[in-house]
């Protein structure tokens, strides 16, 4: 059974308000080792700063965060890490916070995990567990109708019936039903990548994109949630035989409820990941431990038992 130890990330976490230099400082204060200007490419304008360990985190502009000016625009793009280095990150993203950095609604935060365990057909298990519960995730994460629409769009419905037609299981099946014909060479800005979950980036770069989160402030618990939350679901569909694609109806009177079932579906059951949850039901209408709404209180005589507010209090 494949663990969520077994599995490598990165993230990349887009802040304004600060330089470049200034948000790669504050990663060096956390990390060590030096801060060096690249430059190169000229379009994403680079810092990098090279740990004490020998890892390289990059700090680049990203045009997309059109709320603040150029040179006050940083997205941190981590080395790859792992189970053991979220206090590290969290750790960076507190020092990014403290440095004055910031995360406006126009900020988003994604998630890369390790494509190198994947098969077509866990793949394919992957996509149909969050197809089924992608009005959940939707919620969850707080994704607005402007970035559903644009950068975090549904998976299509043509793809999902190629994939429950196709049943991939291999990487070059799973590549023609992704983008409709075999595509050996696509590119890095194929427009297929703007999906909640973003599978041309395993073709380009062998990392499954989680894009559902939009970070909205620099909340180390919250991006750790969204993080510990994209490994539990690779984990679930690494370890499925099968999984099915038919949606879940949201429903808001129990949506709060039926996500921390989902959650605790995918293995994020316990003390562990306690915060985790609290994080990922916030946002969340409805109640957690009662599907149909917490019952009412009666008095031995089976009467509904009113909260009075009493005077003074």
């Amino acid at each position: 059974m494949i663990s969520m130890q077994d599995l490598t990330f990165g993230v990349e976490v887009e802040t304004v308000g600060r330089t470049r230099e200034t948000v790669a400082r504050a990663i060096q204060m956390v990390v060590g080792g030096t801060v060096a200007y690249v430059g190169h490419p000229a379009c994403y304008d680079p810092w990098h700063v090279i740990a004490a360990d020998g890892r390289v985190w990059n700090v680049v502009a990203d045009s997309s965060l059109n709320d603040a000016p150029a040179d006050l625009r940083a997205e941190v793009v981590t080395p790859i890490l792992r189970y053991d280095d979220l206090p590290l990150l969290q750790e960076v993203i507190r020092a990014l916070r403290a440095c004055g950095a910031k995360a406006t609604p126009t900020c988003g935060l994604h998630c890369h995990v390790g494509a190198e365990r994947f098969t077509g057909k866990t793949l394919a298990n992957l996509v149909k567990i969050v197809h089924k519960q992608e009005e959940l995730v939707f919620a969850a994460f707080g994704v607005s109708p402007e970035r559903k629409a644009k950068y975090t769009k549904p998976f299509d419905r043509a793809f999902i019936q190629r994939l429950a037609r196709s049943r991939p299981q291999t990487l070059q099946q799973m590549n023609r039903v992704w983008y409709g014909k075999y595509t050996p060479s696509p590119t890095r800005y194929d427009s297929s990548r703007y999906h909640i979950v973003n599978i041309n980036s395993l073709f380009v770069r062998g990392t499954i994109e989680f894009r559902a989160y939009t970070s909205g402030n620099l909340h180390a618990g919250k991006i750790k949630a969204a993080i510990l939350f994209s490994l539990a679901l690779c984990v679930k569909a690494l370890n499925s035989r099968a999984a099915s694609a038919q949606r879940r109806t949201y429903d808001p009177a129990s949506a709060k409820y039926d996500f921390r079932v989902f959650l605790l579906h995918l293995g994020m059951i316990g003390e562990e990941y306690k915060t985790a949850r609290k994080h990922l039901l916030a946002l969340m209408p409805g109640d957690a431990a009662f599907k149909n709404g917490r019952p009412a209180k009666r008095d031995p005589k089976g009467n509904v038992i009113t909260a009075t507010v009493q005077a003074g209090a």
